[in-house]
């Protein structure tokens, strides 16, 4: 099986705009590093790992044009998007909330949806089995007018209506495993019965009003919403039982043509902002896992989207293990932190508790 992946270098070159406090970024001035969770590093950190184990070249790797106005447009309002590019051609500021960028940040914008793009479209057409797009910024937090957490285009959602108006597919599942809630997607699909939004986060973290397992979606879209909020702690062995006991049985209820994974590798252990306790092993098992549903349920179509991670020494071997288990490669990168993060996996007690939780959102999840 062939795996694309799809990145591009300006995309590492998105900053906080009013946020940088050195010289002015843009055009050909790369941004200095500037303190700002969600930076460059992670993604370039995973790239570089992948060329110095030689992963990358097995992969099937190139770049992808910008997502057009038009494609834009199936999501978000002219208004806003009119708003977004006059505040970036004039040097950048703050759309929402937490959404800061700079002189060229709505270019970089289209250019981090389009590789989401091309990578469903690439997946769809057969021209790869599977594929990863290292999209940024991040998109899954972005409501159709509102951009919010590091997000200011709704990336997979672009990709989405993308290939429902091209008549590629007409029934799509995104699995979303990025630690925080993906509010954006839900909102932009939560009265659609074509395409499936599921979510495991933490509890009440961000955004703090959304994500609770009693919104199911509403209208025709009743029932192809489900939300699986973890507690903090929960571990390698919790992400496993979530998955296999709700958003596994979820897509195969739903028999999706293609699955889409909002990708975050925040809810590791030593992301700062989360409390998971998740490894890249949970990572490269929660892929394995999804790989087999796509198999079984679509013809192994599977995309996996980029969207957070904020540790820049962890994230590339979180990255390394997932796209090993999708490409199938022998080429390993050892987790630096196995041992240690092995020895501060919860205990039997949490164990039973998490157990318990998630039994009640199955039973709650079959009955509606």
């Amino acid at each position: 099986m062939t795996t694309g992946f799809y990145w591009d270098e300006r995309c590492f070159w998105h900053h906080g705009g009013n946020y940088v406090l050195t010289m002015p970024a843009g055009g050909l001035v790369q941004p200095m590093p500037q303190g700002l969770p969600e930076g460059p590093e992670t993604k370039r950190r995973l790239v570089n790992l992948m060329q110095v184990t030689g992963l990358l070249g097995e992969l099937k790797a190139s770049g992808a044009r910008e997502a057009s106005r038009e494609e834009l447009l199936r999501v978000h309002p002219a208004d806003f998007l009119d708003r977004f590019k006059t505040m970036s051609d004039a040097g950048g500021g703050e759309l929402g909330l937490r959404t800061p960028f700079g002189r060229g940040g709505y270019e970089i914008a289209a250019l981090s949806a389009g590789l989401a793009r091309a990578a469903l479209f690439d997946v769809l057409e057969g021209r790869v089995g599977n594929a990863y797009a290292l999209s940024r910024p991040p998109g899954h937090h972005c409501l159709p007018d509102w951009p919010n957490g590091f997000c200011l285009l709704a990336n997979i959602a672009i990709a989405i209506e993308a290939a429902l108006a091209a008549g590629l597919t007409g029934r799509v599942a995104v699995l979303d495993w990025d630690v925080h809630h993906g509010n954006g997607t839900e909102a932009i699909f939560y009265d659609r019965p074509d395409v499936l939004t599921i979510s495991l986060h933490q509890e009440w973290n961000y955004p703090l009003n959304t994500g609770s397992a009693k919104d199911r979606g509403e209208g025709a879209g009743r029932g192809a919403n489900l939300n699986i909020p973890l507690p903090p702690g929960t571990g390698h062995r919790g992400y496993l039982e979530a998955m296999d006991r709700l958003a596994l049985p979820a897509l195969r209820a739903f028999r999706p043509d293609v699955i889409v994974v909002a990708c975050g590798f925040d809810a590791s252990a030593v992301d700062p902002l989360s409390r998971m306790l998740a490894t890249a092993e949970t990572f490269r098992e929660m892929t394995r896992r999804v790989m087999a549903e796509a198999a079984e349920l679509c013809g192994g179509r599977l995309v996996l989207v980029h969207e957070g991670g904020y540790s820049e020494a962890y994230v590339p071997f979180c990255g390394h293990a997932v796209l090993e288990a999708l490409s199938g490669s022998a080429i390993s990168a050892p987790d630096p932190l196995a041992e240690t993060l092995a020895a501060r996996q919860p205990g039997p007690r949490f164990d039973a508790f998490l157990s318990g939780l998630i039994g009640e959102m199955e039973e709650a999840w079959r009955e509606a």
